[in-house]
């Protein structure tokens, strides 16, 4: 894809988000790369992104911050020149059951999980402006994509990601005039996560029906595939293998 001349902040650069900042970079675009405390994971992928000649940035901010995630916003258009795409790849993924969500675990989902992603919007517009429209998308999930929460234990993480749904189809229509294109992937199970057993791992291939993990590669597939296309906004893109299906 050629991303020549174009300019990226990426929130979330461990693991999904490093694979997509790195994507965008080998399309040629310049990239701005949003950590909280994973500072030496950002530089490492900075270093790997300057040597396909591109430019980056490091940019340090907790999300739970709005005066802070709107300033980061501001430094990337700075840094880079200008600013086309935000991904919001950054997340938080905790089990609590209800008796474990309390308000201050509500909120910090919703903080991190939806409310960001809207500071980062209302930051990053006046940029886009600027520069004609622009792209920006969120990482939802592949269950409130589908409309049901399927697994116990996680009450406000299904909540936040469903608002993020909810906020990515508004945001869409409300700046389709300005050519801003909002969209969001769901991924399914694309990396087993830390301590998973190898007979959890083996379930979810089961259960998924092209019998596997999807990997890094294949979300970075579907951001690329969303900013090729000038005709679609307001979509959330499960990337989940068929999961939802069964």
């Amino acid at each position: 894809m050629d991303l020549r001349g174009r300019k990226a902040l990426v929130t979330g650069t461990r693991r999904l988000g490093r694979a997509v900042a790195l994507g965008l970079a080998s399309g040629g675009a310049d990239v701005a790369l949003g950590y909280h405390t994973s500072r030496g994971p950002a530089e490492e992928t900075a270093r790997e992104i300057e040597a396909m000649g591109r430019k980056a940035l490091c940019l340090q901010a907790d999300l739970a911050d709005p005066v802070r995630t709107g300033a980061a916003v501001d430094e990337a258009a700075s840094g880079l020149g200008g600013l086309d795409i935000v991904v919001n790849a950054a997340s938080i993924y905790r089990s609590r059951d209800l008796a474990g969500t309390d308000p201050a675990e509500w909120d910090v989902n919703l903080d991190l999980n939806a409310r960001a992603a809207l500071v980062l919007c209302r930051a990053a517009v006046p940029h886009m402006r600027r520069r004609g429209g622009g792209h920006v998308i969120n990482f939802a999930d592949w269950l409130p994509a589908s409309g049901r929460p399927r697994y116990r234990g996680y009450v406000a993480y299904y909540a936040s990601k469903a608002a993020l749904v909810g906020l990515t189809e508004s945001l869409a229509l409300e700046l389709a005039p300005d050519r801003i294109l909002v969209n969001a992937v769901a991924p399914g199970p694309i990396l087993p996560h830390e301590g998973i057993t190898e007979a959890e791992s083996a379930e979810v291939i089961r259960n998924t029906p092209l019998g596997r993990w999807g990997g890094e590669a294949s979300v970075t597939q579907a951001v690329l595939a969303l900013l090729m296309c000038d005709f679609v906004t307001g979509e959330v893109l499960r990337v989940d293998g068929g999961r939802h299906l069964r």
